[in-house]
């Protein structure tokens, strides 16, 4: 027949393949073929087209189904005008797990060709009926010559495939999610995109990049911020725990602090203690109306695993004068 397409062809699968089958095989064939794998490649660029359209016929299950109908029909020799009789879904001999088949009877013999039949599947025409002339602009007509008094059936062309918003996943590590900017992502498709991504960006956040969806619908990024190995978010607030010595905690000593902005320099209060938070205002996690929450910094006395001999022999003389005596006050 004019036009046709073996849609299981192009997709590489045979006819009896379950849904599963089939996205995979058309993300595997939808990344090799895509124009950003090709540039310049018009025949890799017609079969990405081909590879979309074969994929969104036969994911639809009633799509699929008058699919195989149609080509069945028309593959028979000899056809005229026959008319398809309906299919129910509920007859085990049809419902093989993929649900196929249609619920109305469909004149084939209508379609002059092929990409005719396609265009109302997949909804770029509609039909309409009129008991004018039938000269209308933009529109196909039935095979069958009209003749006043007679209803004509006739197709309207959209001039605009349907639009579909699609979502995707995307993990950024905390650092990226707080500054924010460019980010080169790949979706499942194939396609690579390089996007401009909001500061302070958190958990379940939607991000919309306008057009960036299937025929100029809008795709939605959906943020994961991966946990980290020393910050972790508490709301707009940031904690964590802060390593310190004992003769730190006893003196008290300016020391570094890691923060998302980079090292910066505080003060450890003398005689602080293991569990004792400090604040650092200001350092945390961006809010919804910019201002920024503080840093939190749970202190954790560290005794040292392996001193040297002469650090022990310190330590022996800290403990023939040190009257301190922690567990005097033992309440038993």
């Amino acid at each position: 027949m004019q036009n046709f397409r073996n849609y299981y062809e192009i997709l590489g699968i045979i006819p009896e393949a379950s849904s599963e089958e089939i996205k995979k095989a058309y993300r595997r064939l939808a990344r090799k073929y895509h124009p950003d794998m090709n540039p310049g490649d018009k025949a890799a660029e017609n079969r990405f087209k081909d590879i979309g359209e074969a994929y969104e016929v036969l994911s639809d299950p009633n799509k699929r189904g008058q699919y195989d109908d149609f080509s069945r029909f028309w593959n028979k020799k000899g056809f005229k005008r026959k008319t398809a009789k309906a299919v129910d879904f509920r007859n085990p001999i049809y419902n093989n797990g993929n649900s196929r088949g249609f619920t109305k009877e469909e004149d084939f013999s209508q379609f002059g060709d092929f990409n005719n039949f396609v265009e109302q599947l997949l909804g770029r025409r509609s039909p309409r009926s009129s008991t004018t002339s039938g000269r209308y602009s933009n529109r196909v007509s039935s095979s069958e010559a009209f003749r006043p008094g007679n209803t004509k059936t006739s197709y309207t062309v959209s001039s605009r495939p349907n639009r579909k918003d699609i979502e995707a996943r995307l993990t950024l590590p905390l650092e990226k999610a707080y500054e924010g900017g460019r980010e080169k992502i790949r979706l499942e498709d194939g396609r690579s995109l390089e996007v401009e991504l909001p500061a302070g960006m958190i958990e379940g956040q939607r991000v919309r990049l306008k057009g960036q969806g299937v025929a100029g619908g809008d795709l939605f990024l959906k943020i994961t911020v991966a946990p980290h190995a020393f910050f972790n978010l508490e709301g707009s607030d940031i904690v964590c725990q802060l390593p310190v010595t004992p003769a730190e905690a006893v003196l008290g000593e300016p020391i570094e602090v890691p923060t998302l902005d980079g090292r910066v320099k505080m003060n450890i209060p003398a005689g602080v203690r293991s569990g004792q938070r400090l604040r650092l205002a200001g350092k945390g996690y961006l809010t919804g109306t910019g201002e920024r929450g503080d840093q939190l910094l749970e202190i954790q006395i560290i005794v040292p695993q392996n001193p040297s001999p002469q650090a022990k022999e310190l330590y022996k003389k800290l403990r023939e004068i040190e009257t301190f005596n922690p567990r005097l006050d033992l309440p038993v």
